[in-house]
């Protein structure tokens, strides 16, 4: 049998709203990737790839930047190289930052059409990472023609990471009682969410104010430059899919064959995003449920309301009296991303089905360890990436909105009817960003990425964290967008078992065909 890991590629749901990504379960056998990335030696081996397209940048104080060449060394079994890119690009000669860049090469160098550049989602998911795991998420059409080129995003991985809290602050930040019912637990809840504020500002300085999507969505036009492609061929899942359409509709005589994948709703207001994702995971939590019960006798209750209402009753047990676990505790925050991390894929629910059923025993030892791979926990207590303050940093700088601690519960109502699990839930995380203590950027009109060539837009009809109607939305306002629908359950369209999506996907990239018209396909 190979040996199944869980990896995570990204971080989900933090009080700044619903976190986008990709996370399922990949089999080590067939990954290809190194696990961990290392750092070029002293002395690397280096590879040159094209050279730069020799365009104008976009602003001629940008052109140093512009005129950059990759040197890709060896770490690991992939190549790696920095890039840099101002901090500010209304001041272009003032402070640079560099960001992180790993690449897979083509596995038929002789037959290569470019460089695929892929983001995971997040916001705050490590790009290099996605790509170092291409053989996990892009199929061998795409691998074998394309290098699969990943970037950690600004703010994020190893390119200048924001940092808001220490591991011990984040520690309490995660576990922290997301539906607070008494006094003291909101002003705790305060507590949290002006800790963070503050800390992303006190720690990271300049650079938390410099971390929006739109500014990441201008550097992947450098980065474009830099690997010697006049148009940008570009995979994004999830989040990523916003920061694809933001790229094209900045830069749409440079955005060449892009596919966004799961797709965000990016005209949509903070308290309405997350209000649809509720609904959507506890759509896929009804999917998770159904299962139970068709597969025969399940541990959960006799019928979809009772085992509903278990799952409820849980989270409330473990709200008023938390489980021990060596010596640590499952809180009742761990237990709700424990719970919800599983949802992304089906193939994930049998880990769901042993961590509920040991949970239900009074062991929470397999949602504690699910709500750690889900936040980046490691085994000794440190965080391996900053995802989890890199989501907070870039979600409040997109969209600084948010609902006041005193009017949250005028949107129970909405909430518990849109999901009566974890609406609660969803709706206290509409003071995410309250706290904010940067001063975030204007924001942008309507995208449209007019003038851009077709593009694709994925979704899937039960997805939990970008729900089917946020593809249709996408699709509508992006002016040369094509609809993939993939009728199914789980995050994400591409590579999860459809051969109707993979065909359309590989043949878009590879050959650039484009569908005649939005395409359905079924289970």
């Amino acid at each position: 049998m190979k040996r199944v890991v869980v990896w995570l590629l990204l971080f989900a749901l933090v009080l700044a709203g619903g976190g986008l990504a990709v996370w399922r379960l990949v089999d080590s056998g067939d990954a290809g990737g190194t696990g961990t990335l290392r750092a070029p030696t002293a002395a690397p081996e280096t590879s040159t790839g094209p050279e730069p397209g020799g365009q104008p940048a976009p602003d001629p104080r940008l052109q140093a930047y512009y005129d950059q060449s990759l040197a890709w060394s060896s770490c690991g079994n992939r190549e790696c190289a920095r890039i840099e890119v101002p901090l500010d690009y209304d001041d272009p000669e003032g402070e640079r930052i560099e960001l992180a860049l790993l690449k897979v090469a083509a596995g038929r160098p002789a037959d290569r059409v470019g460089s695929l550049v892929v983001n995971p989602g997040g916001p705050g998911a490590p790009g290099t990472s996605y790509a170092d795991r291409a053989g996990s998420f892009f199929g061998d059409r795409i691998r074998d023609r394309f290098d699969i080129v990943g970037f950690d995003p600004r703010g994020t991985g190893t390119s200048s990471p924001v940092d808001c809290l220490g591991d011990r602050q984040l520690d309490r930040f995660i576990a922290l009682d997301a539906d607070p019912d008494t006094p003291s637990e909101v002003t705790a809840f305060e507590r949290q969410l002006e800790l963070i504020g503050t800390g992303c500002a006190r720690r990271s300085g300049e650079l938390a104010a410099h971390v929006s999507t739109v500014e990441a969505a201008r550097d992947m036009d450098v980065i474009r430059a830099a690997l010697g492609e006049d148009r940008l061929t570009y995979f994004g899942a999830s989040y990523g899919t916003k920061l694809g359409a933001t790229y094209a509709d900045l830069f749409p005589d440079r955005a060449g064959r892009l596919v966004l994948d799961g797709a965000v709703d990016v005209s949509l207001s903070n308290r309405d995003l997350t209000l649809e994702q509720a609904a959507g995971f506890e759509l896929a939590l009804t999917a998770y449920v159904d299962d139970c019960l068709a597969e025969g006798p399940c541990f959960l209750g006799a019928d979809r309301e009772e085992a509903l209402a278990e799952i409820g009753a849980l989270l409330d047990r473990v709200d008023r009296e938390p489980l021990p676990v060596g010596d640590r505790t499952l809180r009742v925050g761990n237990a709700f991303y424990g719970i919800v991390a599983p949802l992304y894929s089906e193939t994930n629910w049998p880990l769901l089905t042993a961590s509920l059923s040991r949970a239900m025993q009074g062991d929470g030892t397999g949602l504690l360890r699910l709500s750690d791979l889900y936040t980046s926990r490691g085994p000794d207590g440190t965080y391996t990436d900053n995802s989890s303050e890199a989501i907070y940093a870039i979600n409040c700088l997109d969209d600084p909105g948010f609902t006041p601690v005193d009017e949250v519960p005028e949107e129970f109502a909405a909430f518990e009817e849109a999901s009566p699990t974890f609406g609660r839930i969803f709706a206290w995380s509409l003071t995410g960003c309250a706290g904010l203590a940067v001063e975030p950027p204007e924001p942008r009109e309507p995208l449209t990425a007019e003038g851009a060539d077709p593009l694709l837009v994925i979704g899937t009809t039960r997805d939990p964290a970008t729900p089917y109607r946020w593809a249709e939305a996408l699709a509508d306002q992006l002016a040369s967008a094509v609809l993939v629908s993939r009728d199914g359950d789980g995050h994400t369209g591409y590579n999860m078992g459809n051969a109707c999506v993979d065909e359309v996907v590989e043949s878009y990239l590879v050959e650039g065909t484009v569908p005649d018209g939005d395409v359905d396909c079924p289970a």
